[in-house]
């Protein structure tokens, strides 16, 4: 299993248009071969309500990198929610984990 992880900093006032437009988007990518699960959060922290961190797990790196990124529903899930960020986030994919506690 393989995350991706990205820090959304969404234009303050877009908070509520972004999650409406993410929660249309969603079918999208859950659609996509290897697509396990993804989690949106909201920052707590003072100041930073803009702030989510979206979670995606994938079977493998190629199922996101390769698959949906070339694809279709890719280039509609960017055009409904790319312009609500910026700047663009950092996307970063990360192995099992090493250690739990």
């Amino acid at each position: 299993m393989i995350l991706e992880s990205a820090l959304l900093d969404v234009l303050p006032g877009q908070e509520e248009a972004f999650l409406s437009a993410f929660a249309e988007a969603r079918p999208l990518i859950s659609v996509q071969p290897g697509f396990r699960s993804l989690e949106l959060r909201r920052c707590l922290d003072e100041g930073r309500d803009s702030r989510f961190l979206l979670q995606v797990e994938w079977e493998r790196l190629e199922d996101h990198i390769e698959g949906f990124r070339r694809s279709a529903e890719y280039q509609r899930w960017r055009e409904s929610l790319h312009h609500h960020y910026r700047p663009f986030p950092e996307v970063e994919h990360y192995g099992e984990p090493v250690l739990r506690a």
